[in-house]
């Protein structure tokens, strides 16, 4: 028996070290560090327009005015609506898509005919990423209204949503159509 166990012991060292010999597996230009991890991420997310996506947000941003902040603040329809970066943060991180939307927030109490006829617009900046669903199955959003983050959870502005390049590098602070210009 301590025979067997001594050749098994040895024939473990020796796989080990002709794997260890081998170097580290080579990465292909379809293989990402992120997407070579034992589960791997897939980078199939939603578009920026896609109505799931849109509804998400809506639904959250509702719930989140009437539970917390005690308002009737609800979202329009989404207009303007703008990618501004895919896997922006690199390749080793999980994939996300960044995104940016124009929007009107009302109170849905008020009749349509007390609208004004071109009501202001408020940006949305949010992002999809992979993983980020009821517990890591499926993609999740994470959004800010500018004007409306009370709790500053993505202060300055929304900025912190947006890829961290664009973060690093902007020395100004956004303006409120930031990501709407003729650049995107």
């Amino acid at each position: 028996m301590l025979r067997a166990i001594i050749a098994f012991t040895l024939l473990l060292a020796s796989l080990s070290l002709a794997k260890a010999a081998s170097g580290p597996a080579a990465i292909t230009q379809y293989q990402t560090p992120a997407g070579a991890l034992w589960a791997p991420f897939s980078s199939d997310l939603p578009s920026c327009e896609d109505p799931s996506v849109l509804g998400t947000i809506t639904n959250n941003f509702y719930e989140a005015e009437a539970f917390y902040w005690g308002g009737r603040h609800a979202l329009g329809p989404f207009v303007k609506i703008r990618e501004i970066g895919f896997r922006a943060n690199g390749l080793a991180y999980v994939p996300r898509r960044y995104c940016v939307a124009r929007v009107v927030v009302g109170d849905p109490l008020v009749p349509v005919h007390a609208l004004p006829l071109h009501p202001p617009l408020d940006t949305v900046v949010y992002s999809i990423g992979a993983a980020e669903g009821f517990a890591g199955f499926a993609w999740g959003v994470e959004w800010c209204v500018v004007g409306f983050d009370r709790s500053r959870a993505y202060a300055p502005n929304c900025s912190v949503l947006l890829p961290i390049i664009e973060r690093w590098l902007v020395e100004r602070p956004l303006p409120v159509e930031y990501g709407l210009k003729a650049r995107y």
